[in-house]
């Protein structure tokens, strides 16, 4: 009556086993590290990097505790942040020298201490928010006025092509403000060119303007068209940001809009407040523009460019003339993968663009075959050429840029492509460090709360219940180490708020080991056998435990279903701590009872106090 079947027996014995084995990695620790991953056309690191860098430390006289290499890069633990500072100094004037483009991130991190061996079973600790492991809290505005310019010169290139292709003759296009304006020599031409526009330019007002010799067509973005156009440059600043953050090496970033043009970034354990401003605040974009066959290569980059054109280097340093006008932009590309040419066996990035972007592509490769086209990549102010090749035949929606020097480049590029540039540049209205002494002095705070509670509630539950209030404390234990391996397991995010939730946690996981010991103890006075009343107990509080778990479970999904940040993180461990309280309650706890009084034959008194 009171014994567990032998898979029963074998399987709480392995939940335990694999509660153990995940939690453990969160008792290692975490140390000050340095972490070093390529940029560019840098050369991948591997063993030879590894010892270069080891052996920089060295002459440094800067003692590591243990190096490791893995697909996120090298990294290098140290004892304490002094040391660790130091190296990072050293390592970014050894690896980056003064004069050359920088290609190595030499960023300060904060890593897990945990053995190899757990890592390779996938027993990882769980990762800490900014307000336990510290790191750096930024806001920025999205300047969307500059979203709108950038939106403006798109379309504005997109209306010549257009009206180009339709033989529809006009003076001339400006950008005037928020506005278009198209310049016209006759009325019945405007009125055509209207009619044309209309049909394809749906997101535009278009209203006549001007008389005589001055006739104009001014096209001004819907207010929806305009709404839209906000809230897509921020979800693109976004998903751009979510990809950046990963070269920093921050484990699970917060990053999420607030309010209408502001964008939250949290990244926990990342130290380095200038390295992370810098890659956040990166605004690379992808432009093409034909280049400019009427002049002659400039001798210098001195030399002034002709009006209507722009002066960029290719990657061999060699300065080209080539046209103001942007062809295509990057917000026209579908898909990036890298590859190799079939000829040349060299690095390629291939491109997939969307019906417009191919539209345009076509008709301006078929207008300029045998004259070159330049690819830009324009980052913070500065341009560069990346491919600039002749056009040989008629281009469709996929096409290839090449001239990359190396896979890793390619790779970049083709992630920088997917992701997306940011749509406009952004604005730091708010830069909050949180110092990992002041993370370690909450994490300590907490884990005070957590066993003081623990403790308070093993000394009233031993004394009341004796026996089987030691019991319960057990399957109390059982149920923390269950749920921080749960958390360990599913790599979740604990902050101050989780840890809360842990707390409350083991305040309620013991109220179903209160309502199995009363109902043995009603059992016992209502004159049941001691046998009877514990298998009646664990049965019949069954039923009330299920109520009152999925109750709180219940407002614990609607926490995560409505909440967000830390609110979602208390749900988290508020649902997975339901699920683990009612396993330790109702299997470990009678499976601890069965073992103590289900082999007896006769049992003639029941611990479990007065």
């Amino acid at each position: 009556m009171n014994r567990f079947p032998l898979w029963k027996n074998l399987l709480i014995l392995v939940v335990l086993v694999l509660g153990v084995l995940y939690t453990l990695p969160n008792f290692f620790g975490q140390s000050p590290a340095v972490q070093i991953s390529s940029l560019g056309t840098a050369p991948a690191l591997g063993p030879e990097m590894q010892a270069q860098v080891e052996q920089l430390l060295k002459g440094a006289q800067l003692a590591e505790v243990r190096s490791s290499l893995d697909a996120s890069g090298l990294r290098i633990r140290f004892a304490d942040t002094d040391i660790q500072l130091k190296a990072r100094d050293v390592l970014d004037h050894d690896l980056n020298p003064e004069g050359q483009a920088q290609r190595y991130v030499v960023a300060l991190n904060l890593v897990p201490n945990s053995p190899a061996w757990l890592a390779d079973i996938g027993a990882l600790p769980m990762y800490l928010g900014l307000d336990l492991s510290g790191g750096v809290h930024f806001l920025l505005q999205v300047d969307e006025q500059a979203a709108l310019t950038k939106r403006l010169e798109g379309d504005a290139a997109e209306i010549r092509a257009d009206l180009q292709e339709k033989h529809i003759y006009y003076d001339g296009l400006s950008r005037e403000g928020e506005q278009l304006v198209v310049h016209f020599h006759d009325a019945a031409t405007r009125a055509s060119a209207q009619q044309a526009l209309e049909s394809t330019f749906h997101d535009f007002t278009l209203r006549d303007d001007g008389a005589g010799t001055s006739l104009d067509l001014i096209l001004a973005l819907q207010p929806q068209a305009l709404t839209a156009l906000r809230d897509q440059a921020v979800k693109q600043n976004i998903l751009a940001l979510r990809n950046r953050v990963n070269e920093l090496g921050a484990k699970e970033p917060i990053i999420q809009q607030q309010g209408p043009d502001r964008i939250i970034v949290q990244l926990p354990g990342v130290q380095d407040t200038a390295k992370a401003k810098d890659i956040i605040g990166r605004t690379a974009s992808l432009e093409i523009h034909l280049v400019d066959e009427d002049h002659p290569n400039p001798i210098s980059v001195t030399q002034l460019p002709p009006v209507g054109d722009l002066l960029v280097l290719d990657r061999q340093g060699i300065p080209v003339f080539v046209r103001k006008a942007v062809v295509l932009n990057g917000d026209v590309i579908t898909d990036a993968g890298a590859g190799f040419d079939s000829q040349s066996n060299r690095p390629t990035v291939n491109i997939s663009m969307d019906a417009k972007g191919a539209r345009v592509i076509r008709q301006v490769s078929r207008d300029n075959i045998k004259k070159r086209m330049a690819i830009l990549l324009i980052e913070k102010s500065k341009t560069e050429a990346i491919s600039v090749a002749t056009i040989q035949d008629e281009l469709g929606a996929r096409f290839q840029i090449t001239g990359l020097q190396s896979p890793k480049e390619a790779n970049d590029l083709a992630l920088l492509l997917r992701a997306g540039a940011l749509a406009a540049p952004m604005d730091f209205l708010e830069e909050r460090t949180v110092g990992p002494s002041l993370g370690a002095e909450n994490i300590a705070r907490g884990f005070h709360s957590t066993w003081i509670g623990f403790a308070a509630i093993a000394v009233f539950m031993s004394v009341y219940y004796a026996l089987f209030g030691v019991v319960s404390v057990g399957a109390l234990a059982v149920n923390v180490l269950l749920l921080v391996g749960l958390l360990s397991l599913l790599q979740a995010t604990l902050t101050l708020p989780g840890m809360a939730g842990i707390a409350l946690t083991v305040g309620m996981a013991i109220d179903a080991n209160v309502l199995i010991n009363e109902r043995i103890r009603e059992e016992l006075r209502n004159g049941n056998s001691p046998g009877a009343a514990i298998h009646a107990g664990y049965d019949r509080a069954f039923g009330t435990i299920l109520d009152s778990n999925v109750t709180t479970g219940i407002a614990g999904l609607a926490l995560f279903a409505f909440g967000s940040g830390p609110v979602k993180g208390f749900a988290v461990v508020l649902v997975l701590g339901i699920a683990t309280s009612m396993f330790s309650a109702v299997w470990v706890s009678r499976g601890l009872i069965n073992l103590i009084y289900g082999r007896r034959r006769k049992i003639d008194h029941l611990s479990i106090g007065m």
